[in-house]
């Protein structure tokens, strides 16, 4: 256990930082009080299966008793920050109270004034190059870009992103959502690039969708979004997703069909996920007592039970609270030895490039 502990540790040196050991903290009476005065939370594109979010959304209810409105679960993180431009002055149930989005969305949406700041109790433990100094957004989880791979259809699985181009996968590779809003597609796109590219990001954004066009063109893409239905139904073998999300989508499957989830050998993309709290939140309360919940140790460790990365690892591990049974379930630590985090500036340029370019370039319309 203590060599696995260690491998996965050092796979987060590229953004985490140590942190002082802190006690476990509990939210205020206050606040507690005041979020059940307010009785509900608004949350949106938050998919049950991705990242463990069913079970802990659900543990977020039973502790505190308030109800969940969860709106458009399958949406972007482009989706979220409209849905908050969109409804400024809507208190209603449309309104979403938090975000959860890709790296990138954070510091765009501070600068937008579309988001408030709000530290958590465990802050300390949240590693520096993870969140905001301010604490306007903080980084809560992470994983890397993978292919999902459908075993019945799809005798041999791609080792690298160049195989996906093979005519052994016609009509058979999909992105899980729409490069041009959808941040986990975005990166998809991102991570075929820095492949194509030999790991310079400032030819990564050109470089990828140069590859999706070629994919295209060959009649090896599939312009649907991939995620589970789609998958089992057969008609999308292969889908480039987050590692935590193949491996939801083909457990929840349950051997039908029987999968592989293959973590490319170039171009191993890491991406951070950011919660924040919309500056016209209609529950600021309940929104804030949602963050202490999901930076807590039961919150961090739900994000692990969904095969993901949360933020407070080394915390964690530091402090002996990671059950060995989670870290088992993990894919093997060697597989993530050359993960690449993209820095903020390197985000930025590459979803300006592929958001905008994707029409022109690949031209295909991914559908929903």
């Amino acid at each position: 256990m203590l060599n696995k502990t260690q491998r996965l540790l050092s796979l987060t040196t590229a953004i985490v930082i140590a942190s002082t050991a802190i006690a476990a903290a509990e939210p205020s009476a206050e606040l507690i009080a005041a979020a059940k005065k307010e009785g509900t939370l608004t949350t949106i594109a938050l998919p049950h299966s991705w990242c463990g979010y069913g079970d802990v959304i659900a543990g977020f209810k039973a502790k505190y008793g308030l109800e969940v409105n969860e709106l458009n679960p399958d949406a972007g993180s482009g989706d979220e920050i409209e849905a908050i431009k969109a409804n400024k002055g809507n208190k209603g149930p449309q309104a979403p109270d938090v975000i959860d989005v890709g790296l990138s969305f954070g510091p765009s949406a501070k600068a937008e004034g579309l988001i408030q700041p709000y530290k958590v109790s465990t802050w300390d433990s949240i590693p520096a190059d993870a969140k905001d100094a301010d604490g306007y957004w903080y980084g809560d989880y992470y994983g890397v870009l993978a292919f999902l791979v459908n075993k019945d259809l799809v005798k041999t699985s791609p080792k690298d992103w160049p195989d996906l181009l093979k005519s052994d996968y016609a009509n058979a590779v999909a992105l899980a959502g729409d490069p041009r809003s959808a941040n986990q597609a975005v990166q998809g796109v991102y991570a075929a690039g820095l492949s194509g590219a030999k790991g310079d990001s400032a030819k990564a954004g050109d470089e990828g969708l140069k590859f999706f066009a070629e994919l295209n063109k060959k009649g090896n893409f599939v312009p649907v979004t991939g995620k589970a239905a789609p998958f089992a139904q057969g008609t999308t073998p292969i889908i480039i997703a987050w590692d935590y999300n193949a491996l939801s989508w083909g457990e929840s499957l349950k051997g039908n069909p029987p999968f592989e989830v293959v973590v490319p050998a170039s171009g191993v993309v890491a991406g951070v996920y950011v919660q924040a709290i919309s500056a016209f939140a209609p529950h600021p309360n309940a929104a804030k007592l949602w963050m202490e919940y999901l930076y807590s140790d039961e919150g961090q460790l739900g994000w692990l039970k969904g095969y993901c990365h949360p933020i407070r690892f080394n915390d964690l591990a530091k402090n002996n609270k990671i059950p060995k049974n989670l870290l088992d379930a993990l894919p093997p630590a060697a597989a993530y030895e050359k993960a690449v985090f993209p820095t903020l500036a390197q985000q930025a340029a590459a979803k300006e490039t592929i958001t905008k370019k994707w029409d022109s370039v690949v031209g295909a319309n991914v559908a929903k």
